[in-house]
Order: C-alpha cells, then sequence, then structure tokens
C-alpha cells in the first residue's frame, strides 16, 4: 500500500469525527428546546464511532506497511474502548441526571452510540493479528498458525459484541413497552442499535475465524445471513412504525430504524470481503473448475531473463494468442464448453 494512500485513510475517520463534534457541539448551542439537544448530543456524539473506526483503520494499514509495534497493538485498541466508555457513561449520566423528555432520549441514544463504538473497537482488537489472514489463505485449510489467539482471547472477543448487542435489544424492548413519547422513541433506537451490534457480531468473528485459520464454508454462509436478517428487521421494523403505527411520535424512531438497517448492510460488505479471502474448502464436482488446469503458465518471471510471461494452450506451439485468451474462458463461465480443447498447433 501506498503511504501517502494510508495516511488518507486513516485521516478520513478522523476528519468525520472532527465534523461530528464540530456540528453537534453547534446545534446543541443554538437553543435550549428538547429537539436541539437531543439532536445536538447525538450528533456530537457519533464523533465516538469515527474514533474506533480510526483505530480499526490504523491497527490493519499499520500492518501492510510494516509500522505496527507492539505500543500501536495496546494503544489503538485502547483509544477505542476509552471512546466507547465515554458515550456508555456519557448516556447513563444523561439519563439519570436529567429530568425532561430530551434528557431521557438522549441519554438512551448516546448509550447506543457507546455500544456500537465498542463493537467497532473490538474490530480493531481482533485486527491485531490482522496480517495473520494472507498467510493463512496461502497455507490452506488446516493450518493453525502459532502467533494465533488464544481460546480464551477468541471466546472474549466473540464476547464483546454478543454482550453489547443484547444489551440493547434487551434494554430496548423492555422501555418500549411504555406507551409514554420518550420511552417508544428511545427503545425503538435502541434495541435497532443493538441489531446493528449483532451485525458487527458477525464481522468480529470473521476476522477472527480468518485469523485462527477455522473459516469454513458455514461460516462463508451463515456471517453474512446473520447481517443481511439483521439490517432487514431494521428496515422492517422502521417501516411498520412509518406505515401502521404512523403518528407523530413514531417519526423519528421510524427513519432512524431504516437508517439503522442502512448502516448493517454496509456492514456486510466488509463481512462478504473477509469471506472473498479465505479459499473455499469444497471440492467442486468439475476437474479443473478451480481453474489449475487452466492454460496459463504460471511459473515465469515478469520481469529479467531470457523468459517472458506468455499463454500456453494445451498443446505445442505459439501463436494465435486469442486462441488462449478464449479457451479458459468458455471453459470457466460455459457450463456447455467445460471440457473443451483446443487443438495443437
Amino acid at each position: 500500500m501506498n503511504y501517502w494512500i494510508s495516511v488518507l485513510f486513516r485521516i478520513i475517520p478522523l476528519a468525520m469525527g472532527a465534523i461530528c463534534l464540530g456540528y453537534g457541539w453547534y446545534i446543541w448551542d443554538m437553543g435550549s428546546d428538547a429537539n436541539t439537544y437531543v439532536a445536538g448530543h447525538v450528533v456530537l456524539f457519533l464523533s465516538i464511532i469515527c474514533v474506533a473506526l480510526f483505530t480499526t483503520a490504523a491497527t490493519i494499514i499499520r500492518q501492510l506497511i510494516h509500522t505496527y509495534s507492539a505500543a500501536f497493538k495496546v494503544a489503538l485498541p485502547l483509544i477505542g474502548y476509552v471512546a466507547a466508555a465515554i458515550g456508555i457513561i456519557g448516556g447513563l449520566i444523561f439519563v439519570r441526571s436529567g429530568t425532561g423528555a430530551e434528557h431521557f432520549v438522549a441519554g438512551h441514544v448516546v448509550f447506543g452510540l457507546g455500544l456500537i463504538t465498542c463493537c467497532v473497537s473490538t474490530v480493531a482488537l481482533s485486527s491485531t493479528k490482522f496480517i495473520l489472514i494472507p498467510s493463512n489463505s496461502k497455507a490452506g485449510p488446516g493450518h493453525h498458525p502459532d502467533q494465533a489467539f488464544s481460546g480464551g482471547m477468541v471466546a472474549l472477543l466473540f464476547a464483546i459484541p454478543i454482550i453489547c448487542a443484547l444489551i440493547g435489544i434487551v434494554w430496548g424492548i423492555d422501555i418500549v413497552r411504555s406507551d409514554e413519547t420518550p420511552n417508544v422513541v428511545a427503545g425503538h433506537v435502541l434495541a435497532g442499535i443493538g441489531l446493528v451490534c449483532a451485525s458487527l457480531v458477525a464481522l468480529v468473528a470473521s476476522v477472527v475465524r480468518q485469523i485462527q485459520n477455522t473459516y469454513s464454508e458455514a461460516d462463508r454462509r451463515f456471517w453474512p445471513w446473520l447481517v443481511i436478517v439483521m439490517g432487514t428487521i431494521d428496515i422492517l421494523w422502521g417501516l411498520y412504525l412509518l406505515i401502521f403505527q404512523y403518528s407523530p411520535v413514531t417519526i423519528a424512531p421510524g427513519f432512524v430504524l431504516i437508517g439503522l438497517g442502512i448502516v448493517c448492510y454496509s456492514i456486510l460488505s466488509k463481512v462478504l470481503l473477509l469471506a472473498s479471502l479465505s479459499p473455499r474448502q469444497a471440492h467442486s464436482p468439475h476437474p479443473g473448475a478451480d481453474g489449475s488446469d487452466l492454460p496459463v503458465h504460471r511459473g515465469l518471471p515478469l520481469r529479467g531473463g531470457d523468459d517472458q510471461p506468455r499463454l500456453h494452450g494445451p498443446g505445442p506451439g505459439h501463436g494465435r494468442p486469442w486462441r488462449d485468451l478464449l479457451h479458459p474462458v468458455l471453459h470457466r463461465f460455459h457450463s456447455g464448453k467445460r471440457h473443451f480443447q483446443l487443438s495443437p498447433r
């Protein structure tokens, strides 16, 4: 990875965090009514998620550019968990110390943002050995890397986002059982945030199992579907509030739930990316369907020496390169041409 590109990737979440911090403070300072209080606090505390995203990006990037040290291994996840603690503790303080409905709503939402930050920070913690994933892919299934996580650490990494998800979902459902306006708003949003945390369980699990080299076909199917289900529940739940339970009270949580569902789908892209990093362990029923018998010479140097890279057909002779290019295309994607062979030239 280019160094300056890596700097850009680390600056982006910090810049977004600075925008959330400044804009949230601006909204909060606009007035003393309930709307500006809730919106200001929520936007301001979105910055803690940006901090956790920075720690995750920095953890992975520094390993890729070989600037990852023992100090960063401790400091980066710790920064993320400190940000999460600020959100969780701050949310509880708003709930307990406030007297109005705005304090109740803002406190629970900020608490939920702290839960998401804790889960994202766990992604950073689980990525401290991210560099093992490429080597595991080369080694193939069954190889257990010596520097992988211990069994206890794996259990801890799984437990953190699961606990955060359960807290958000259970507490949110318990709050929403009351018909009071602040309870309806805060309960729905907090439960929806719990579903986002459940989606982050899939991301943490994918990273950890890739590092442990225990990522299987079952993982490849289960974790993406978990994220899809969580995001779909959030979106359908929001649509239900807006269509079948429409009232001035349900407008805000309805739209927020739809937004949280979209966040889940954004997490899906990362889970699918991790699924693509691991070679499939299942054997294809078609010989050569994995590309092993394609007519491509894989052992020639790219530069230097007398040999130059070139495509070879299954028979001797050279020339007509379009035929060599056509053969793998037909072989790979056309079932009727699966065993098509070119005659020797």
